[in-house]
């Protein structure tokens, strides 16, 4: 499970461009608080050769469909608390709600007033995050 920023990350399948290439289908970890979006640890080296190869081929878009192996997405999945397979944000947040709230409930009785803090913060950027979601969701009704 990756972490960023003390939030747990959440796993998708989107979109990555580094230098100049775009890489599509790419297993990804995103940080729900910060935003941070990093290739997964199980594909890192395979997008890394796809992206030597495009820029030696001059191709500015790859899909990464081809050389991700099923078996490759089942450890992916595993490795993150929550995994993102649609456009709906919203079940995620909710998740991710509850986990730091868990969390925010072991911080007191451990007695760790730093970390309960770090929650308390990643909880109302969350709790802002649905907010918006929702307000959204109303609007385009």
């Amino acid at each position: 499970m990756g972490y960023c920023c003390g939030a747990s990350m959440i796993g998708l399948i989107g979109s990555y461009r580094q230098q100049s290439i775009m890489v599509h289908q790419v297993p990804l970890m995103f940080c729900p608080v910060c935003h941070s979006i990093e290739v997964h640890p199980a594909v890192k080296e395979e997008v890394e050769l796809v992206i030597e190869y495009a820029l030696e081929d001059r191709v500015r878009e790859v899909t990464l469909r081809e050389t991700i192996t099923p078996e490759m997405i089942a450890e992916w999945k595993e490795a993150g608390i929550s995994f993102q397979e649609t456009d709906d944000l919203e079940p995620i947040l909710r998740e991710q709600i509850d986990h730091s709230l868990d969390l925010l409930r072991v911080s007191k009785v451990l007695n760790d007033k730093e970390w309960g803090e770090e929650l308390k913060h990643r909880l109302s950027v969350l709790t802002t995050q649905l907010k918006k979601l929702e307000q959204q969701k109303e609007e385009s009704r």
